[in-house]
């Protein structure tokens, strides 16, 4: 759900304003899975449902998979000249992650040099507009440094300069209320998540710990379950309502993790019966992505053609 507040809302509706590429990136998610290929696998087609599930459509976006665009990893080679290893750890979404990862010694360079990575899944279809939430702008700025330098330096102007479109809501945090939404960090509630397995994580979810007794006062900020009311609770005023209930004193967490449950439950159920309706048929799925690829597999070889010339490699 973090990753459709921050993204995939956004998708939704830019698809019927822009040429939209979506990618399934499947080489980073090998970066801290190196030893489960299998789960990376698998993972491809449940990413791809959780897409179509959310209403991206394959007739309006073209979708892609990450490792069947060679030209990535040729134009990835070319931009690790253009960065330095010290500007590399100093990017904030990267240090943060190493960290969240516990990652010291062990920390390879695959993981660090995925923003760079990240570049070239942007620049390789000349993508001008890229849906981030906030913790994202870093990878957006070191875009921008490294389609200015190769301009710059080669003389052209064969790459385009990304700019980030931020969505309203543009991180979603986790249910221990500590950082936002993240799979790897086993705070996440899933697209795919059944109403049962959503009551369970709302119920545990964090709130205030000092709000031992219903008659406490509460705090609202920082609290999960009103930042959660805050995005999908159609009715803003009964949420303020309840706010001003929950700081007085009076209003018990399970009440309104009851109501967001309800509210969460509403918004995927939707999602869920077009979810499993596709999911009976992977190969259409595998399909949409595989076509997609064949297409952005041309454009990117383009794009390649001006960068080869640029830099002298169009032999």
């Amino acid at each position: 759900m973090g990753h459709y507040v921050g993204s995939l809302a956004n998708r939704i509706e830019l698809q019927n304003k822009y040429q939209q590429y979506v990618m399934v990136a499947d080489l980073q998610a090998l970066t801290d899975n190196i030893d489960n290929p299998q789960k990376v696998h698998d993972n491809v087609v449940q990413v791809g449902l959780d897409y179509l599930a959310c209403g991206i459509d394959p007739n309006k976006t073209t979708f892609f998979i990450q490792s069947l665009i060679p030209q990535i990893a040729e134009l990835t080679i070319l931009y690790l000249n253009l960065v330095t290893v010290s500007r590399l750890k100093r990017n904030p979404t990267v240090k943060n992650e190493i960290q969240q990862k516990g990652y010291k010694e062990d920390l390879t360079a695959g993981f660090l040099m995925y923003p760079i990575h990240q570049v070239a899944d942007i620049t390789v279809v000349k993508a001008n507009l890229v849906p981030v939430g906030d913790d994202q702008l870093p990878m957006i700025e070191q875009a921008h440094e490294i389609v200015r330098n190769f301009n710059r330096i080669y003389q052209t102007n064969a790459l385009v300069e990304p700019q980030a479109l931020i969505s309203k809501t543009s991180r979603l945090v986790g249910t221990d209320g500590k950082a936002k939404m993240s799979k790897s960090m086993g705070n996440a509630i899933y697209l795919s998540d059944s109403a049962d397995a959503v009551a369970k994580k709302v119920m545990s979810m964090y709130t205030d710990p000092l709000h031992v007794k219903v008659s406490d006062p509460g705090r609202v900020e920082g609290n999960a379950v009103f930042t959660y009311l805050d995005v999908f609770d159609p009715n803003k005023e009964e949420v303020q309502s309840l706010k001003d209930h929950y700081s007085k004193g009076g209003l018990g967490d399970v009440v309104l993790k009851r109501r967001l449950i309800d509210i969460l439950n509403n918004f995927l159920e939707p999602i869920r019966i077009k979810r499993s309706q596709l999911a009976k048929d992977p190969a259409y799925v595998m399909d949409v992505l595989k076509s997609g690829s064949e297409v952005v597999r041309q454009v990117a070889e383009k794009t390649m053609s001006d960068v080869r010339h640029a830099v002298k490699l169009n032999y």
